[in-house]
């Protein structure tokens, strides 16, 4: 377990204790209906201030094998006058422990709808601090899973803001098309089935230990082959192919993405999915999408090298100004 700065383990349950992240930062288990657990994050400088609580709150929400530890997103937002907030869905980052002691797969949960509970929980946590409008901030698969959630839960959120969302397969045509035959022919019978693994070069060049800037915990966000389970990329593929159909949503949406994608440029490019499958799919979200192109952003936009990680958050922040 990821310890606290002082060396002592976060207290899990449902008050607010201090967060790994250390001051200004704290964390909250969510019970969810199912026995499961997520865990929501605050930035207390931008949540509970003197007088009433921001108008405007964000949520972020994380990526496959990944958990947020982006204290500067948090800062930045807060500095517009947003109250920051983030969530570790089940099964990833904090509130990994607990879905480990069920006997669960870490970050791959058979069917990926479970995880509109986690955002469900959260959404109302955060709503019942008191702010009038709730903005979700979503990263790679988080950004596949928020608009599905948004669109069966129209009210729940009042802008989606997606950063380098997985929209499609990043892979040639054929190879989409076998892959996912395949994952259903499997995932009946035997869903944990390793189908392959996640390449971990991306994740080694962001941390600080290799050619990146970034410190995160390497058993959260692993710097080895992750595996691919057959029930958990099934549904992945179909959630894409509902999601390429068009949800309709009647909230605006901001679409993110670098300005191209390559195989080995980690720092400056989208190493991870094909940026033309993002601007292909993100019209058909709804009537009021805007799509942005941060010039030398990497996968998530939010750890890329200076200048584009602050262009990033500036649109970020001036989209949210004028959305809500």
């Amino acid at each position: 377990m990821t310890q606290l700065e002082d060396g002592t383990a976060p207290t899990p349950g449902t008050d607010w204790h201090p967060d790994l992240l250390g001051d200004g930062f704290e964390a909250r288990t969510l019970h969810l209906p199912d026995d499961a657990t997520a865990t929501l994050v605050r930035h207390t400088p931008s949540v509970a201030p003197q007088g009433a609580p921001a108008r405007v709150a964000v949520l972020v929400v994380h990526g496959l094998a990944d958990y947020f530890f982006h204290p500067h997103v948090a800062r930045a937002l807060a500095a517009a006058g947003f109250a920051a907030y983030a969530v570790d869905l089940r099964g990833h980052g904090r509130s990994w422990d607990a879905h480990a002691a069920a006997g669960r797969d870490p970050n791959q949960e058979p069917d990926l709808a479970v995880h509109a509970v986690d955002l469900d929980a959260a959404a109302d946590a955060v709503r019942a601090a008191g702010h009038e409008r709730l903005v979700v901030m979503a990263h790679s698969t988080g950004g596949l899973v928020v608009p599905l959630w948004a669109s069966a839960r129209p009210g729940r959120a009042d802008a989606l803001v997606l950063n380098s969302p997985w929209f499609e397969h990043h892979a040639p045509a054929p190879v989409r098309w076998v892959s996912a035959a395949v994952a259903e022919a499997v995932a009946p019978l035997a869903p944990r089935a390793v189908l392959g693994h996640l390449d971990d070069a991306y994740p080694r060049a962001l941390h600080r230990a290799h050619e990146g800037e970034w410190d995160f915990d390497p058993a959260w966000k692993p710097l080895e082959p992750f595996p691919v389970r057959a029930a958990w990329f099934r549904s992945v593929r179909r959630s894409q192919r509902r999601l390429a159909r068009g949800l309709d949503l009647e909230i605006p949406v901001l679409v993110l993405t670098s300005d191209r994608t390559t195989r080995t440029e980690h720092l400056s490019s989208d190493t991870v999915l094909d940026v033309g499958h993002m601007r292909k799919i993100a019209p058909r979200l709804g009537d009021d999408v805007s799509l942005v192109t941060i010039r030398g952003g990497m996968h998530d936009l939010a750890l890329s090298p200076s200048p584009a990680r602050e262009e990033y958050l500036q649109v970020v922040v001036d989209w949210i100004r004028a959305a809500v």
